[in-house]
């Protein structure tokens, strides 16, 4: 399945995407795509209904986050050899781990703003992981028995506040607008395998990052496996893996985001994005969300 959520901002309804690829209202099944609907049974009673029973949305429409009520936003760095070598640094003998602030996450289309101050804002397109299960210390052998499904992510960075302004990476992770998800939650049986999925990202039409989850240095199993020896993940969590070479940081010389350029990113079977940036006070109204 691919499950939606679908409106205006902060009064998104469910939905999910028929074989026709059109958006369906699930808001008369369930109240919202949040970790308590997509449990295994839970999605399981969704997978069962039949699509042409639900309520035909009409586009166009705006997509939201795709899954609502995240508690947990866990970022993983360096995860892809080909991304570790252009940036000069070794493969990392452990999952690097830091957190995105949940009020970043925003729909897959909505504009992204440049902070204040920014200097060097970066682009990563990333698989993204919804934890469907609670878990703590799971063995890698039984860590996908909790996921959901997956999203493409785009991981947002401010390399100057990220390096350079001592800390943790958090401080340029987390910033508004840095967490687009979606357009949609893909359930694992759609997906297949996870380890063998074409990535790209282009800026201004220029393809930028090429790439394939293959080159993941830690599994998605190992991530979920690795993650929850530190931590409970609940349902509605998510957890984006990583990015393929192509960032701004790794170009030579550097190149970075400004207030005007148009970002599409998307992974196959999970769907694309496309935001464009602005500037971090740009008037209200053009802080609209773009349709799809």
């Amino acid at each position: 399945m691919k499950l939606v959520r679908f409106g205006s901002v902060g009064a998104e309804k469910p939905g999910l995407i028929d074989g026709d690829g059109h958006i369906r209202d699930l808001s008369a099944v369930v109240p919202d795509i949040t970790g308590a609907h997509i449990g295994p049974e839970s999605l399981a009673r969704l997978a069962a209904l039949d699509p042409t029973t639900l309520p035909l949305v009409e586009s166009p429409v705006r997509f939201g986050p795709a899954v609502a009520g995240t508690r947990h936003f866990i970022a993983v760095g360096l995860n892809y050899s080909d991304h570790a070598a252009e940036s000069n640094l070794p493969v990392p003998a452990e999952p690097i781990l830091f957190t995105k602030a949940v009020s970043c996450i925003q729909g897959p289309n909505d504009i992204v703003r440049k902070p204040r101050e920014s200097i060097k804002m970066d682009w990563e397109v990333e698989l993204g992981i919804v934890i469907g299960k609670r878990l703590r210390y799971v063995d890698k052998a039984d860590a996908l028995d909790h996921v959901a499904g997956y999203i493409v992510c785009d991981d947002l960075s401010e390399r100057h506040f990220q390096n350079e302004r001592s800390g943790t990476w958090d401080k340029g992770k987390g910033c508004e607008t840095f967490g687009p998800v979606g357009p949609w939650l893909v359930t694992k049986d759609e997906v297949g395998d996870v380890q063998s999925l074409d990535m790209w990202l282009s800026v201004n039409g220029e393809r930028m990052q090429t790439g394939n989850t293959r080159t993941m240095i830690f599994d998605c199993a190992t991530l979920v496996s690795y993650i929850s020896q530190f931590m409970v993940l609940e349902p509605g969590d998510i957890i984006t893996t990583g990015t393929p070479p192509g960032v701004g940081m790794g170009m030579n010389p550097p190149r970075f985001l400004n207030v005007g350029d148009v970002i599409e990113l998307g992974i196959e079977k999970l769907g694309s994005q496309r935001h464009s940036v602005v500037a971090w006070d740009a008037p209200l109204q053009d802080d609209q969300p773009n349709m799809c």
